[in-house]
């Protein structure tokens, strides 16, 4: 079923959105969930709940890309409860967000600066910037939490080139953002 399809069962309130969005998107958002939070019920959870936040917030101005709508509230989800659990594991989101750290704005600057645009704006602007490989992997690590080992080999790489890009990456970013004064 294609998205506008789905999207208008969610609009006329057919629970056969939910088990559509279930069958057609239901492996990535686990997927995603469990990368952040390395655990399986607590990302099974965040699916169900994921769930329940598109059919209560489904926006007037219907989402061209669902998958990415959903992917949104995925990871605010989780990143919610990993927050809340307070795990202090290394991997997963504490791997990921120690590695942005030193280019992601501290304290309440992040909500202010995305609020207004700034922040996203610059983000777009950086990661349209990059060849197509570089996304790929800034965006599967950094926004889809997927483990290097995982990205070398779906992109056919070795473990030290990709950890290599995304450290280049990275750089590139926070010098972005300082240029920008957003860092």
């Amino acid at each position: 079923m294609e998205d506008h399809q789905i999207v208008d069962l969610y609009w006329a309130r057919s629970e056969s959105a939910i088990s559509e969005t279930e069958r057609k998107y239901g492996r990535m958002l686990n997927s995603i969930s469990f990368s952040l939070l390395s655990s399986a019920e607590d990302a099974e959870e965040c699916v169900n709940d994921t769930y329940v936040a598109a059919w209560q917030t489904m926006p007037e101005e219907r989402p061209v890309y669902l998958g990415a709508y959903l992917s949104k509230i995925i990871r605010r989800i989780s990143i919610s409860r990993f927050r809340s659990s307070r795990s202090h594991k290394r991997g997963g989101a504490a791997g990921v967000i120690e590695e942005l750290s030193e280019c992601i704005p501290s304290g309440s600057t992040v909500e202010a600066e995305y609020e207004n645009g700034r922040l996203s704006e610059t983000l777009n602007k950086f990661l349209s910037g990059l060849d197509e490989k570089k996304r790929v992997i800034f965006l599967r690590r950094y926004f889809y939490s997927q483990p290097i080992e995982r990205i070398a080999l779906e992109c056919g790489m070795k473990v030290g080139s990709v950890k290599s890009i995304l450290s280049r990456t990275r750089q590139a970013l926070k010098e972005l953002l300082e240029e920008e004064e957003l860092l």
